[in-house]
């Protein structure tokens, strides 16, 4: 805020106040002391935000103006006005005292350390890759009684120990992630195809390595996830190495029960949630949509420049072997005119030319890995999670939302019935019956609200996860623009080579190539 005040127009209060909460060196007041008195008041979490920013200096404290405006915000925010700084540009009247309560109480807001809310996640994208790297390769077929499978060998680097599983196991597994953690962003499994025959043809190839690699990205997720990554399920996956995995993993559900019943802040998650949880929701999942939708767009054009690297390859590999064979015909040269061909001689040097577009084949064939591995992976990584989060925003709203808005109407036909029942009187019995059946529709209309509530919870942690991950976008472009550097250098060297030989064999006296066209 650029504008000063004028002291005049501050009530006393305000001057209570800074005596109260001011450091005890200088008139400023640290930025988490003033963040606390936001949190003191009524004011929604994105008004606490807003008034936090107006008068944030950047150094973590304010002076002793900057909190006058602030104690002027919170109390004009209190009154229903937006905490907009142009309100106090011309403010003529004394500014209005915010209800804090008494300054004396704030005193101990100096000696508060900040307590974490349970509802925010304080972990960076580094320390969420730290977490664990999952590698997935195939095994070499197995033949089952009836018809051949493809088995996996799953290596985890924080439990380092490697464990065979077939796709039936991770789903699984899939599907008891979905029945403890439903109100988590639980990445989807890629799709399982019956295989005719495998590996005998390149589209089963690419489907089993496309398949493998989706498999891996899910492990990953799922490993890193800040909730996941300590769960018994997750590590028996990860570890056991018996005979029957799936029996142990059922066994292991069984035994944890689903979140909401093991987390000690599922019943108190309503008193965690800001105001405007529903509008900051809202907001959050359609920015995340637009996110999403940008990411396919860029996946979709890393892919083709992936193709087209392989493409290029291929292309520069034929080149090569054309050339090989001009060079390998040993038919005579005819004499056509007085003058002795050079041909017999120049194509020996031609065939000689299809190593170095072997070479920059390879180089070629390199950079398509690069940019799969390096970019594409990465992407359909970020990809992966995003649309768990979409996946997620659906089953709120279709399963623990829709469940609670049907108990809701079924209680009103139930007490419309009731209210019947005393107009028109009825058997004892039955009307007992009604208000048991009332009774046991309320107990479960409370447990919906405490679900719903908790919902919100985890969709609120899902939000900031999505967020945490976003970094990501500087490790892909670092990714993609190191995989060109490397891949034109390399190639920018064969290429030069391939010139200096060129102009050995085709140049002239001067050692330069002669024009094809007249100038």
């Amino acid at each position: 805020m650029t504008a000063d005040i004028n002291e005049g127009s501050v009530p006393s209060y305000y001057r209570e106040v800074h005596q109260a909460i001011c450091s005890r060196t200088d008139e400023r007041v640290p930025l988490s002391v003033f963040q606390r008195v936001l949190s003191r008041t009524s004011l929604s979490i994105t008004v606490q935000n807003q008034i936090a920013e107006h008068v944030n200096s950047g150094d973590g404290f304010l002076s002793k103006v900057s909190l006058y405006k602030g104690l002027a915000l919170i109390a004009l925010a209190q009154q229903g006005k937006p905490p907009s700084p142009k309100l106090l540009e011309n403010f003529i009247q004394e500014f209005p005292k915010p209800q804090l309560g008494e300054p004396r109480e704030l005193q101990s807001l100096k000696m508060q350390t900040v307590q974490e809310s349970p509802l925010n996640l304080s972990l960076a994208l580094g320390e969420l890759l730290k977490k664990d790297t999952i590698k997935v390769e195939l095994i070499p077929e197995k033949k089952g009684l009836f018809l051949k499978h493809v088995e996996y060998q799953v290596t985890s680097e924080r439990f380092t120990v490697s464990v065979y599983r077939r796709y039936t196991d991770f789903d699984v597994f899939h599907e008891l992630l979905l029945q403890r953690y439903a109100y988590r962003v639980v990445p989807a499994l890629p799709p399982k195809r019956a295989l005719k025959g495998v590996l005998t043809s390149m589209s089963e190839r690419e489907f089993i390595e496309g398949r493998r690699r989706a498999l891996g990205r899910f492990l990953n997720l799922v490993a890193r996830h800040p909730v996941f990554s300590e769960d018994e399920l997750v590590k028996t996956f990860l570890t056991f190495s018996g005979s029957d995995v799936q029996t142990k993993l059922r066994d292991a559900c069984k035994k944890l029960g689903d979140e909401f019943m093991t987390c000690k802040y599922a019943t108190q998650a309503k008193d965690y949630l800001p105001a405007d949880i529903q509008s900051q929701f809202s907001s959050s999942r359609e920015l995340i949509k637009n996110i999403h939708n940008s990411f396919q767009k860029l996946r979709d054009r890393a892919e083709r420049m992936a193709e087209r690297s392989k493409e290029n390859a291929t292309d520069l590999l034929m080149f090569g072997k054309e050339l090989s064979s001009l060079g390998s015909d040993e038919s005579p040269v005819p004499i056509l005119a007085s003058c002795k061909s050079p041909w017999a001689a120049l194509r020996r040097s031609v065939k000689g030319l299809s190593v170095e577009f072997s070479l920059l084949s390879e180089k070629a064939a390199q950079q398509g890995r690069r940019e799969e591995d390096d970019v594409v992976e990465k992407l359909n990584l970020f990809l992966d999670l995003l649309q768990s989060y979409r996946d997620l925003c659906e089953r709120h709203e279709k399963g623990v939302l829709h469940e609670h808005q049907r108990a809701l109407q079924k209680y009103g036909v139930m007490k419309r019935q009731i209210l019947s029942a005393t107009v028109q009187p009825k058997e004892q019995v039955s009307v007992e019956q009604l208000e048991s059946r009332i009774v046991q529709q309320e107990n479960a209309i409370q447990a919906m609200e405490l679900r719903n509530y908790f919902s919100l919870f985890c969709l609120h942690q899902e939000s900031q996860l999505i967020f945490t991950y976003l970094p990501i976008t500087s490790h892909i472009l670092g990714a993609f623009v190191n995989s060109q550097v490397q891949g034109h250098k390399e190639m920018g060297e064969v290429w030069q080579d391939l010139h200096s030989k060129l102009k050995s064999i085709f140049g002239d006296g001067n050692g330069q190539s002669p024009p094809l066209s007249p100038k």
